[in-house]
């Protein structure tokens, strides 16, 4: 599993499983909001198809969902944290910029509700 982080995205991060643990035997990557990770590394956090929380001062457990099932993975919680902590020096946390037309959509997607 590979951890990503970049400008381009700034409020997601990034998952990439590699082909041997996928269901269907190709590369998958998982895609959620950052603040999610950092939440989840304190208290449960989630909704929809991923959900984190600590499992004790040493790991924290993600558990992504689809229609084809689960998968469950646990990594070291300080690993989580200097990533991060990296992708704050890139992007400060509550910085993020918004495309505009992201914005209208998402407006016109409440709007709706």
């Amino acid at each position: 599993m590979a951890l990503r982080y970049g400008r381009a995205d700034p409020l997601a991060v990034h998952i990439d499983f590699p082909s041997l643990v996928s269901p269907d035997g190709e590369d998958m990557t998982w895609s959620f909001a950052r603040e999610l990770l950092a939440q989840g590394l304190y208290e449960p956090a989630g909704i929809g198809d991923v959900y984190i929380w600590p499992c004790g001062p040493a790991y924290t457990i993600t558990e992504f969902r689809n229609h084809e099932g689960r998968a469950v993975a646990k990594f070291d919680t300080p690993v989580l944290r200097r990533f991060l902590l990296r992708s704050y020096a890139l992007v400060e946390r509550g910085g993020e910029e918004v495309e505009p037309a992201l914005v209208e959509r998402l407006t016109a997607l409440l709007d709706e509700a």
